[in-house]
């Protein structure tokens, strides 16, 4: 029966779908996961966004591979991924001159590359804890 060698091969030559996200591995920076959320550009749009985007859509988006320890598109232009800085609880005295330079650095930055911004979550931590807090409170009789 020829049919089962083929099926045989078939299935020892298939990818397994952790193998899609071990490829970037190397190329990853530290600290940077797949599955990080991304800030994706406004369209101008008011309807709420779906679901989020993660660095690994993204990168599926722009058909990335990694090359030589760089993220690099289809075309070969590299990839840059960068973690946004911002959330602070009580910001530092220089903060503004913080963010002018970082926005600066990114303007740089997407002249050479595609650039994919992780931006801070602490207004989701923030978020959580109010939720949190609100469905905890008791309000007694007064």
């Amino acid at each position: 029966m020829l049919l089962s060698p083929l099926v045989l091969a078939l299935t020892l030559l298939t990818p397994v779908s952790g193998a899609k996200t071990n490829r970037f591995a190397l190329c990853l920076p530290e600290g940077v996961k797949l599955t990080s959320e991304i800030r994706e550009e406004s369209d101008g749009s008011t309807k709420p966004k779906g679901k989020p985007k993660t660095v690994a859509s993204r990168l599926a988006e722009l058909r990335a591979r990694c090359k030589n320890r760089k993220l690099v598109t289809r075309t070969g232009k590299e990839i840059r991924i960068v973690q946004l800085i911002g959330c602070w609880g009580n910001p530092p005295a220089d903060y503004e001159e913080q963010l002018q330079r970082q926005e600066r650095e990114l303007k740089e930055l997407r002249e050479k590359y595609v650039v994919i911004e992780i931006p801070c979550s602490s207004n989701k931590i923030i978020a959580s804890v109010v939720s949190d807090n609100r469905s905890n409170r008791s309000y007694g009789s007064y």
